[in-house]
């Protein structure tokens, strides 16, 4: 089966996804300073790969998954209800989304267990 085209769309989702969370980081007025510093900060998750293929992928699709960047961005526009914004946990959250759909659209897809090479998004790298 062809997935090309799904592929595609995962991308541009991945790019509106950024477009969306710059933003809204713009919207906020947060720092661009601190946006270009932690952009990056979820690929620590690579570590992980130092305990093999399994924890690796495990590592980094916990850094990579939107409901947990949402979840931080909910908690600063939520928490508390009575009060204004946590504009440090707004910042984090969209700063992870952002990287996520950075990384959906250059083709970096969440990882499976056989090797860092293979994603959701397709297998990744020179010979592809």
């Amino acid at each position: 089966m062809d997935t090309s085209f799904a592929r595609l769309w995962l991308r541009l989702e991945g790019l509106a996804a950024l477009a969306l969370a710059a933003l809204l980081y713009r919207h906020f007025g947060l720092s661009w300073l601190w946006f270009a510093v932690l952009l990056l900060a979820p690929d620590l998750s690579l570590l992980g790969y130092l305990g093999g293929a399994r924890v690796g992928a495990w590592c980094y699709n916990l850094a990579h998954t939107y409901a947990i960047a949402g979840l931080v961005l909910a908690a600063g526009l939520l928490a508390p209800l009575a009060s204004a914004p946590r504009p440090a946990l707004v910042g984090i959250g969209l700063i992870w989304c952002a990287h996520i759909g950075l990384d959906r659209a250059l083709g970096y897809g969440l990882k499976s267990p056989a090797g860092f090479r293979f994603t959701h998004l397709g297998k990744i790298g020179r010979e592809n």
